[in-house]
């Protein structure tokens, strides 16, 4: 048996999906059909490289939920003219939304789990992958202008969104191969 991980569908509790079966079909957060051998392989939550290409494809899950909220909030703040804080705390409130969203559905599609249950099997990892994905991208926007642009049109938003979205993949990118090790989080 290999160290992948278990979800146990709510159904019948004594009855354990591997987490390399439900994604079978999509690979990990859908990248790719994958065999079952492959999923496995690619799903090895233990050492060496295929932690580091997972954790990659799980960043860049996480990744897409966070900007989605990132880029509507900033956009929101930056067009009404409000303070950099205030955008900021929208962008991270609207990051966080999105992000789980992306989370919670693949898994309660792959496990059949109801909201709260798939929430409770997701929320320590998604809320540290996502807490340092928008510490960082927050940072660096705010570092290069991007949060006090005058509009969304100047360059500043741009090259801040530019900056951004690479820093929040490369502070959560480790982080969520030490999550994936430690099935804290999972690929999905």
């Amino acid at each position: 048996m290999t160290d992948t991980p278990t979800l146990t569908t709510p159904n019948d509790p004594g009855t354990a999906v591997r987490h390399a079966d439900a994604a079978q079909d999509q690979g990990c957060a859908g990248h790719g059909a994958k065999s079952g051998r492959e999923a496995e392989a690619g799903h090895a939550h233990g050492h060496g490289a295929n932690r580091w290409v997972t954790s990659a494809h799980a960043t860049l899950h996480c990744l897409s939920g966070c900007v989605i909220g990132e880029v509507a909030g900033l956009a929101i703040g930056v067009s009404l003219g409000w303070p950099v804080w205030a955008t900021i705390t929208l962008a991270t409130v609207l990051a966080y939304i999105s992000g789980f969203t992306l989370g919670l559905v693949p898994v309660m599609r792959q496990t059949g789990r109801t909201f709260v249950q798939a929430f409770k099997a997701i929320w320590l990892g998604e809320a540290i992958s996502i807490g340092v994905m928008e510490i960082a991208m927050n940072s660096a926007d705010v570092m290069v202008g991007g949060a006090s642009a005058g509009s969304i049109l100047e360059p500043a938003f741009l090259i801040g969104l530019a900056v951004a979205i690479p820093a929040g993949f490369l502070a959560a990118w480790p982080v969520n191969a030490w999550l994936l090790a430690r099935d804290m989080k999972n690929c999905h």
